[in-house]
């Protein structure tokens, strides 16, 4: 349940709220959001009590991998995460882990990014 706010505070966000904000980020060779894709293994959060303006912020960490690891556009995927989540006025820090373990496979495409790929 995230953190009531003072008034005129935002909400701390949820893994469903940051997982629709990462919907908008595109892995350019499949056209196909990273979500759907099955790019995005974890997300993380934390209160940041630190952070300026002093309202409930937080800090977001993705662990996410590529379709290969010779993905000409990883610079490109990596920040187009990084900012979109940082756009987010709830978010004070973004942190994006690239993994490769588990290796990405056509199995972690969800049933709606088949759909959009007519697979």
């Amino acid at each position: 349940m995230a953190a009531q706010p003072a008034s005129g505070e935002s909400p701390l966000l949820t893994v469903d709220e940051i997982l629709r904000a990462l919907r908008d980020c595109f892995d350019p060779e499949f056209k196909l959001n990273l979500v759907d894709l099955g790019l995005i293994y974890n997300i993380a959060t934390e209160p940041d009590p630190n952070s300026t303006p002093a309202w409930p912020r937080q800090r977001v960490r993705v662990t996410m991998t590529l379709t290969t690891p010779e993905c000409g556009a990883s610079g490109l995927i990596l920040e187009q995460v990084h900012n979109r989540l940082a756009s987010i006025p709830q978010v004070s820090k973004v942190e994006v882990d690239l993994v490769w373990e588990p290796k990405w496979t056509r199995q972690r495409i969800s049933p709606v990014g088949l759909l959009q790929l007519r697979v």
